[in-house]
């Protein structure tokens, strides 16, 4: 009976994602001061300040978000996303954020590898 539902399994890890990156960009884009303790100290060194380097990262979680809700250049994107969170695991060390995010990648791999599902705007490009 549950085999039915299948055909559904790429379309729910797509929007799972999407709507994931999607919360936490517009959560660093409304509230900067939450995420400041997660940056790695090489960050400090940059030309912008901590409080910009997390609005440009949450406007990138949000496009990222859209275009996976949307299912729009989805393994361009998908891979986008490993990358993305490769780098903050590496980038924390080992911690519980870092594990979470290594999962969040591996995901993200499942994706890159089925690519578009049928629901997606890519597939009705076609």
């Amino acid at each position: 009976m549950i085999d039915g539902y299948k055909k559904y399994a790429p379309a729910v890890l797509r929007l799972g994602l999407g709507l994931l990156f999607f919360w936490f960009g517009i959560s660093q884009l409304l509230d900067q001061s939450l995420f400041l303790g997660y940056l790695p100290g090489f960050v400090f060194n940059f030309p912008v300040t901590p409080e910009h380097f997390i609005i440009i990262n949450g406007i990138f979680d949000t496009i990222l978000g859209l275009l996976l809700v949307l299912g729009l250049y989805t393994r361009i994107v998908a891979a986008f996303a490993i990358v993305h969170l490769l780098s903050i695991a590496l980038g924390l060390g080992y911690n519980d954020i870092a594990v979470r995010d290594i999962g969040l990648a591996l995901a993200s791999l499942s994706l890159f590898l089925q690519g578009p599902d049928a629901w997606t705007l890519d597939h009705k490009r076609q």
